[in-house]
């Protein structure tokens, strides 16, 4: 698949030489199946060996020549030659220099098209799509590039897009990307990041803090918000903020050696803080209940509970909440008979909750 908005110098020379070029100098071809011929040889064996040449040079930074040549089963000098036409359609591949020598495919000023199977042109409609609702500001941008892509796909392709269903539920807080962009470059060069931040109740535009610092070391969007986790120096601590909240300060702060999040994985660390635990990704407040309902009707509110039905009319529910408080009352909204099977903890939890109920039950005086 080859997708691109080449140069005007480039689109002249590719227009030349291609019969799959649109009028808006777009290219189109696929690496798998039937392989449209690329004109700079009537060989059709030559066509498609360039179009594998060039797919494995988007792959890999440098590509030892030899190890090219093996995995196109072709000779050194065949190589040089097909990485020579490629460079006349614009393709900047430089030579390496050294005991194996190689290529490599720079960065250039011009676009030349990319290169994609069908699996990555699918993936990259799909993450577009995706795109779309992620509260990154780019949602306008995103569908119109979803849109160039999905004109350009053969039909086969356009038909397994279309067919995906994908739910991406509208982000409920836009950010500026800018400050995606800032962040992530602060992140990469390893740089502190001086901020403002807006919490969640008004009391800081009246008590205005002094700005904040943080080590930046992962940008992650979870349920259409942004969030970043760092590590606090002035707390020795692990921090979350939601980036749109952030006003970030010019310039950065010094630089700082990345540490190890706790457990290695982002996901889980910031679900773990959702619920309450400083560790691993549980609940800090976990009960074993018996429901006087079928399974079925307890299904649906349950969760990430474990369900176990025990006979028609009852389930067993293992459950969890951040405070005792919120599990009973979690628990109370299936408006049934519970039976608390452990902890006391739980147990207690109810009684508290009942008392407060029957205090406001009382009609005053």
């Amino acid at each position: 698949m080859v997708i691109g908005v080449p140069s005007s110098g480039f689109r002249r020379r590719w227009a030349t030489n291609s019969h799959t070029v649109t009028g808006s100098g777009q290219g189109l071809s696929s690496t798998r199946g039937n392989l449209e011929t690329m004109p700079i040889s009537t060989s059709t064996a030559t066509s498609r060996r360039l179009l594998s040449l060039l797919s494995l040079l988007q792959v890999r930074r440098d590509w030892p020549g030899g190890l090219l040549a093996e995995r196109l089963d072709v000779s050194g000098r065949t190589v040089r030659r097909d990485v020579d036409r490629l460079r006349e359609l614009g393709y900047p591949i430089q030579t390496i220099k050294g005991p194996e020598g190689g290529y490599r495919l720079e960065a250039g000023n011009e676009l030349p098209p990319l290169l994609f199977d069908d699996e990555q042109a699918v993936a990259l409609a799909v993450a577009l799509r995706i795109a779309v609702g992620t509260g990154a500001g780019i949602e306008e941008n995103a569908a119109r590039a979803l849109a160039t892509v999905r004109q350009v796909l053969p039909s086969r392709l356009r038909q397994r897009v279309d067919a995906l269903e994908i739910a991406a539920a509208g982000a409920d807080v836009q950010v500026d990307t800018q400050i995606l962009v800032d962040l992530s470059i602060a992140i990469r060069s390893a740089e502190e990041v001086r901020f403002d931040y807006q919490g969640a109740t008004p009391s800081d535009a009246v008590d205005p803090r002094p700005p904040r610092r943080i080590q930046p070391h992962h940008l992650i969007v979870r349920n259409g918000r942004w969030y970043l986790i760092g590590w606090d120096p002035e707390r020795a601590d692990w921090r979350t903020y939601r980036a749109d909240r952030m006003t970030l300060r010019i310039p950065n702060g010094p630089r700082f050696s990345p540490r190890q999040l706790p457990g290695g994985d982002v996901a889980a660390f910031l679900s773990a803080r959702f619920k309450g635990s400083a560790g691993a990704d549980v609940w800090p407040c976990n009960g074993e209940v018996i429901l006087h309902l079928p399974a079925p009707q307890v299904v649906p509110f349950a969760g990430n509970a474990v369900v176990e039905a025990l006979d028609q009319a009852r389930t067993r529910l293992l459950i969890g909440s951040w405070s005792w408080a919120a599990l009973a009352a979690t628990l109370a909204r299936f408006d049934t008979e519970i039976e608390v099977v452990a902890p006391q903890s739980l147990r207690d939890a109810f009684a508290d909750l009942a008392g407060r109920a029957n205090r406001a039950a009382q009609v005053s005086a």
